[in-house]
């Protein structure tokens, strides 16, 4: 079953594509999901000052700036993993650096 992971953190202390390129950790978290043939596919965000919301009321399309809530924490990406099940989901999910200093939302794909 696919599942996706919402990497989640406080903006402000995101790392550079660079840093994360050279963490142990990520390079760990990589390797693993190589070694269990899990990953499908992933993509870190732009940040949230990039984002759009839209929404749709009474027919009238309604376009703003930035995110819906006024939070430290982002979507900051996202990670498509294959497991199992949820158990292996977890697993995979409190491997992730992001679990240790974020959060790291584990959610079933509908397929």
């Amino acid at each position: 079953m696919k599942y996706v992971f919402l990497v989640c953190d406080d903006e402000q202390l995101s790392p550079s594509m660079e840093e994360i390129a050279a963490d142990p950790a990520h390079r760990a978290y990589a390797a693993e999901l190589d070694r269990r043939g899990a990953g499908r596919g992933g993509a870190r965000l732009r940040p949230v000052a990039d984002a759009t919301t839209v929404r749709v009321r009474g027919g009238e399309t309604l376009v703003s700036d930035g995110p819906f809530a006024e939070t430290k924490d982002f979507v900051g990406g996202i990670d498509i993993v294959d497991c199992a099940d949820l158990d292996e989901a977890i697993a995979l999910a409190a491997l992730h650096p992001y679990a240790s200093r974020g959060c790291v939302e584990v959610r079933p794909v509908w397929e």
